[in-house]
């Protein structure tokens, strides 16, 4: 039972907290006038990966710090409203979360940072290292969602980019400042090609974006395909699988802020992102966490809108600054080169090279499907022989391939047709020509070399004429 005078007691108790807490504010302004003290609002509602505050107002994209009971604090991402509701979404784990909970709004303005002490480290989403050597030793900081670029004020694509790989250099030329495409299915060799072209391409500084890919892929890229010396010219950033949704955006975001920091020095760099595809997934989880309406396969509106504004990000800079060349994997789930995001990336990127699950499990890699592959960019870095010269080998590879069964199984009687006849005799060259080891580097010299002493020696068949004689008597080259 409170009797009166204890009951004065906690009065005295409580009119005593308000007024110190009254004070120490009080102070605050004091010491600093223009100082905005915080409103902190409280934790209505959790379903799934949703959290709901109400009490105060935040901007979209600005950071929050919830309260746990046990003492620690949850940091969360504004990421829509509804009435006086603000959606939350966690950068970390929510576990000691409790209803009512206090919601804090952070001072953010979205910078990042970033500087050449990054080179060498491997950092998640948030840039923090993952790598066990010490805080970060940068200065500088730059948006995470970049800055636009007039796109009349960006440089033309103009030099091929020797990437290493013989089959791109040859018939797929890449350009400093293009965005490619690597399209494939799970198990195809998309990886390998990635770490082949991570370690063989020229360029300045290497960007690598491992985006919801599994945890042990993160320490086998950098011990067995960049290595030590390769780890040296290069930052990666990690945010595999089991980091959230949010996270796996940040850290897409983030590698593409650092390689255009580098770009705005006047560097060539390289940007690896594996993959578009699963950035694209955590937008969709967002997206219907949040009560967007699912479109295409599931995939929300806002898939759709954000793929073109990352991407939109790599290429060329402005006159006498560095160029981004960007390749981004897209997983084809179930080899549908039709999925939503393959589509849509195909659209919005400056060519796709295509990985084809039989010809990997052929034996033949890289398992390039030369057909379905192409350079956007190619026509305006090389020359015109070059062109032709890769357009023939298309043509006949293309020849052979749509007779392939008839010939397999015997059907085909040499002599009926000369451009069959002609395929089959450089069938085999052919596929040399395309096939490499994932530890040898075939630079731009050497296979473009190989490409013409391939489709201008006279054919195995000791006929006498050549397959650019055939195809000029034929005017198809």
């Amino acid at each position: 039972m409170t009797t009166p005078s204890n009951a004065l007691s906690l009065q005295a108790n409580r009119t005593e907290n308000w007024r110190s807490r009254l004070r120490e504010h009080q102070q605050r302004l004091d010491n600093d006038p223009t100082e905005v003290l915080p409103v902190k609002g409280r934790l209505t509602r959790m379903v799934g990966l949703t959290l709901e505050a109400v009490g105060f107002q935040a901007a979209i994209g600005s950071r929050c710090e919830i309260e746990c009971a046990a003492g620690r604090t949850v940091e969360a991402e504004v990421v829509g409203f509804s009435g006086e509701i603000l959606y939350l979404m966690p950068t970390g784990d929510m576990r000691g979360l409790v209803p009512n909970a206090r919601v804090r709004p952070l001072a953010s303005d979205s910078q990042v940072p970033v500087g050449d002490g990054l080179l060498g480290r491997v950092v998640d989403g948030a840039c923090k290292p993952l790598d066990g050597k010490g805080p970060l030793k940068v200065n500088d900081r730059v948006p995470l969602h970049g800055q636009p670029i007039n796109p009349l004020a960006r440089s033309p694509v103009r030099q091929h980019l020797d990437v290493g790989v013989e089959a791109i250099n040859a018939l797929l030329s890449v350009g400093r400042g293009q965005r490619m495409g690597l399209f494939a299915g799970s198990g195809v060799g998309k990886s390998v090609l990635l770490g082949m072209m991570t370690k063989f391409t020229e360029a300045d500084v290497i960007v690598v974006g491992l985006i919801g890919e599994r945890g042990r892929e993160v320490k086998e890229f950098i011990e067995d395909i960049l290595g030590e010396e390769g780890l040296k010219r290069a930052v990666v950033v990690a945010s595999p699988a089991d980091h959230s949704p949010l996270m796996r955006l940040h850290g897409a975001m983030l590698a593409t802020s650092i390689a255009e920091y580098f770009r705005d020095q006047g560097k060539q760099v390289l940007l690896l992102m594996d993959s578009l595809t699963r950035f694209a997934q955590a937008q969709r989880e967002i997206a219907l966490a949040i009560g967007e309406p699912p479109a295409t396969k599931g995939y929300p509106p806002s898939v759709f809108a954000l793929l073109p504004q990352l991407v939109e990000r790599a290429g060329t800079g402005a006159q006498g600054k560095g160029a981004i060349t960007a390749i981004y994997t897209v997983l084809t789930e179930g080899d549908d080169q039709q999925d939503p995001v393959a589509d849509s990336a195909r659209a919005i990127l400056d060519g796709h090279i295509v990985l084809s699950r039989r010809l990997a499990e052929a034996g033949q890699y890289p398992a390039i499907d030369v057909e379905a592959s192409i350079s956007r960019v190619m026509p305006q870095i090389v020359a015109k022989e070059h062109i032709g010269l890769a357009q023939l080998f298309k043509r006949i590879f293309a020849t052979y391939r749509q007779n392939q069964d008839l010939i397999n199984i015997g059907a085909y009687a040499m002599g009926t047709d000369s451009e069959i006849d002609e395929a089959i005799a450089l069938y085999p060259r052919l596929q040399m020509l395309i096939k490499q080891d994932m530890d040898q580097a075939v630079n731009w010299q050497q296979s473009l070399a190989n490409l013409k002493q391939v489709m201008q020696e006279p054919n195995p068949n000791n006929k006498a004429t050549s397959p650019m004689t055939i195809n000029q008597n034929t005017k198809r080259f």
